[in-house]
């Protein structure tokens, strides 16, 4: 019995090839549009789709394959005694292996001036319906939507035949690839009409299958979303070292939030999702040496990020180090000789800067929480004290946020000259962050400001910084005893902001 294929792609890259091997191994080709005249011009014998259906392509090519012919060829199983009678009855031929590729939706939607004409005619309803037909009836059909498994389809064939395993592998792949599909043209439409969906469906692919998770006993795996244009690894260029673990993505992922805060020349450290330092300079050299210096003893073993181009002066100092990974906008070629020179270094080059993030997600048990990023620093500075902020204070006030917004919650920083002095995370009470903060800052604590994440429930952490000669305080406001770190600020000549935002990072 002859066998038949189905090809229909968007992507023509190695059709002709892979459509000449189903040729060798005895396959009549039926195709359709544009797929028919490329494979026609380039020596396939193929039949076309109104030749199988006996009736033409209509709407603009929106009906074409969605008809008895195509879709009875695709589901019938072989065996069974009333679907070959149904085949028999309407003259339907099986189809035995389906080759499809789906209009580029997501491509077009990314497309600077794409209307949203363009978009929607983009969106493929035969490719999808052709793909589960086929997928559905896997004991029967191939289904192929990827072009790296042509080579694995030419492969089996040479050997025989497309085993039972391969069709099932591949129709598992095709449901998640149509899923993807339809949950990005449902995303975008939620997006363009601002909706909620009572059913939100999310789809990343996978980037990487990991050596483990946070520890060594958990299995885990690298997903990335298509669309992310910002600072992200994904987006980055690895130029040395090992592969990321979960830990280093997740530290990479922290950095790079905390990077894109700002547009000065600016150095951020890491270590186990907390910002161990972050400083600016005037130059590379200087930013890294400014962060280094606000912890040196917790930069050890840490993740590095900068802004800018790393010079052998720079990289000469990291190289006297142990760090994990560095992230930077690029890198002379002295720098990366020197820096190379480590072994399991992992080197990455930052894409361009881009902050249009919407959403963040985090899995709980049971489901996953959804809410806007938090792209807001302050809604305006209210001065609440006697004594009022200078116009360098009020800058390390905004740099102080800057960093606090990204430590874990209950957070304080402390900040001099924008360069962190002490950093207080995840204390279960705000005081027990300030201490820790402080006592860090040292000796340089004098005349240093301090940024809290939230307000101060009570004046102990304001008499506590005031003992360490804090010279100004930015926090959100909002307690029901605000009046009381108030008052304690003009007791101790301390200024004292609101900016009128919490930032709570769990």
């Amino acid at each position: 019995m002859k066998k038949r294929a189905l090809i229909s792609v968007s992507d023509k890259t190695n059709i002709i090839e892979f459509a000449k091997g189903l040729e060798k191994y005895g396959f009549e080709i039926i195709s359709t549009g544009g797929t028919f005249t490329h494979l026609k011009n380039n020596g396939v014998n193929c039949i076309s789709i109104e030749d199988v259906t006996d009736f033409p392509e209509i709407l603009e090519g929106r009906v074409k394959t969605l008809h008895p012919k195509i879709h009875g060829g695709l589901l019938s199983k072989r065996g069974n005694e009333l679907h070959n009678k149904h085949v028999q009855e309407n003259n339907i031929e099986y189809i035995d292996l389906v080759c499809v590729n789906l209009y580029p939706f997501e491509e077009t939607v990314k497309k600077d001036n794409a209307s949203e004409e363009e978009i929607i005619e983009n969106i493929d309803i035969g490719g999808p319906s052709m793909l589960r037909s086929a997928a559905k009836n896997f004991n029967d059909v191939a289904v192929i939507t990827d072009i790296l498994d042509y080579n694995l389809i030419l492969d089996e064939l040479a050997s025989g035949e497309i085993t039972l395993a391969t069709r099932r592998r591949l129709a598992i792949k095709v449901f998640n690839i149509t899923a993807a599909y339809d949950a990005a043209i449902a995303n975008y439409f939620n997006k363009v009409d601002k909706l909620i969906p009572e059913k939100l469906t999310l789809s990343y692919k996978l980037e990487d299958t990991l050596r483990y998770g946070e520890n060594p006993h958990q299995k885990a795996y690298h997903y990335v979303q298509d669309n992310d244009e910002s600072y992200a690894l994904q987006n980055a260029v690895q130029l040395h070292g090992k592969a990321m673990s979960y830990n280093n993505i997740q530290d990479a992922s922290a950095a790079l939030d905390i990077l894109s805060e700002f547009d000065e020349t600016v150095c951020v450290a890491v270590k186990h999702m907390n910002p161990c330092g972050v400083a600016i300079g005037k130059d590379v050299f200087e930013a890294y040496t400014r962060a280094y210096e606000a912890d040196p003893v917790s930069i050890f073993g840490g993740i590095v990020a900068i802004n800018g181009k790393i010079d052998k002066k720079t990289a000469e100092k990291m190289h006297s180090i142990f760090l994990e990974i560095i992230l930077a906008k690029d890198y002379d070629d002295e720098a990366l000789e020197i820096l190379t020179q480590k072994k399991n270094l992992r080197i990455y080059r930052l894409s361009e800067k881009n902050n249009n993030h919407e959403k963040q997600i985090k899995s709980v048990r049971g489901g996953i929480l959804v809410q806007d990023f938090n792209n807001k620093l302050a809604d305006e500075y209210v001065a609440v004290t006697d004594k009022k902020v200078t116009q360098e204070q009020k800058e390390d006030l905004e740099f102080g946020l800057k960093v606090v917004k990204h430590v874990k919650s209950n957070a304080i920083v402390v900040v001099k000259n924008k360069q962190t002095l002490g950093i207080g995370a995840g204390q279960m009470n705000r005081v027990g962050s300030c201490k820790i903060a402080l006592e860090q800052a040292g000796d340089k604590v004098e005349g240093a400001v301090l940024a809290s994440d939230a307000f101060f429930p009570m004046r102990d952490s304001v008499d506590l910084a005031a003992e360490y000669k804090i010279s100004a305080i930015v926090q959100p406001g909002g307690s029901i005893r605000d009046k009381e770190s108030i008052d304690a600020c003009n007791e101790k000549g301390v200024a004292m902001v609101f900016s009128k935002i919490r930032h709570f990072k769990h």
